[in-house]
């Protein structure tokens, strides 16, 4: 009985480290941190953004890379008179008419003192992009969340900002018609009551008549000088709703405002901590989920963290990789 339990015991084991694909293979320049991706319409040529460095632009003719820097969409840093406009976060890149729009944070680490920021340009090419500074969307000390972490989507003729990191969790805003400055009041979306609310990079996508609502949840940085208590590392997680504006539940029915979530990637194998997510149809590959991780051959500092891809399946209903 105890060898039938021990067994029993390993097989499972196994599945679960087999339940998450390994990342899809990168080469060239790889380091990430929050990465955005687009493929550019009229000659598919990749463009990859991230964190810091007041927003580095990465090209390549494929998602496998080589990848390779080209420098700052913002050098000069953006015109949001904040601390953190040398630092910018989170870049979200969407095409919009005949436009590319780039969305960008304004922040330092912990501070609630934040704002969302946009930039356009028609290429995407480094020294194309123009900074326009803010889109209304901003938070100080006392608000209910923390304006970081924007990301578009189009519901029909209209554009709405999911945003948000800790403190009330994952907001919403309506915008514009040209997709560049908030129209109406914020709301809560997604919540996690417990610990320290750790929920934040929302990125929503529609698919088959759900609205995909995708966040990273947990503790994101600084694993190679503080290591978090397993399971309390970054991880992907997702709610569904036939609305992109609320009523987002987990597969088990569970309320994301309540704390619910269906996770989708945690760490396994050698990937520690991925999140910083989006997801964009590839017309190599399909749907494809993206995300940066810590790589436990290469190291878990920030500076080291790799990007990660994966080919999304749909089974049921529900994103898996």
């Amino acid at each position: 009985m105890l060898f039938a339990k021990l067994v029993s015991g390993l097989l499972a084991l196994a599945a679960g480290v087999a339940a998450y694909g390994n990342p899809g293979a990168c080469s060239g320049d790889c380091w990430a941190h929050d990465p955005a991706v687009i493929q550019r319409s009229s000659d598919g040529v990749y463009f990859r953004f991230n964190t810091g460095s007041k927003i580095g632009i990465w090209k390549s003719s494929a998602l496998e890379g080589p990848w390779v820097y080209q420098g700052a969409a913002i050098p000069a840093g953006s015109k949001i008179n904040l601390a953190g406009k040398d630092d910018l976060w989170a870049p979200d890149v969407q095409k919009v008419g005949n436009s590319y729009i780039m969305y960008y944070a304004v922040s330092t680490f912990g501070s609630q003192n934040s704002a969302i920021g946009y930039a356009t340009s028609s290429t995407m090419e480094y020294g194309s992009w123009t900074d326009h500074g803010a889109t209304g969307i901003s938070s100080s000390s006392g608000k209910s969340y923390n304006a970081i972490d924007p990301n578009l989507i189009a519901v029909g003729s209209s554009y709405l900002m999911t945003f948000g990191s800790f403190w009330g969790d994952i907001y919403q805003a309506p915008m514009s018609s040209a997709a560049t400055s908030a129209t109406g009041s914020s709301y809560n979306l997604a919540y996690q009551p417990s610990g320290s609310h750790a929920q934040e990079g929302a990125f929503m996508w529609y698919r088959s008549g759900y609205y995909y609502l995708f966040w990273s949840e947990g503790i994101c940085c600084g694993y190679d000088s503080s290591k978090p208590a397993a399971g309390a590392e970054y991880k992907i997680r997702v709610c569904r709703s036939t609305s992109a504006t609320g009523g987002f539940v987990d597969k088990n029915g569970a309320s994301c405002t309540s704390g619910g979530g269906t996770t989708v990637l945690e760490s396994h194998g050698n990937v520690y901590g991925p999140g910083g997510q989006g997801i964009f149809s590839d017309g190599a590959h399909g749907t494809v989920l993206y995300y940066h991780y810590a790589n436990t051959n290469i190291g878990l500092a920030d500076a080291k963290y790799q990007f990660g891809w994966n080919v999304i399946g749909w089974s049921g209903g529900w994103p898996s990789v």
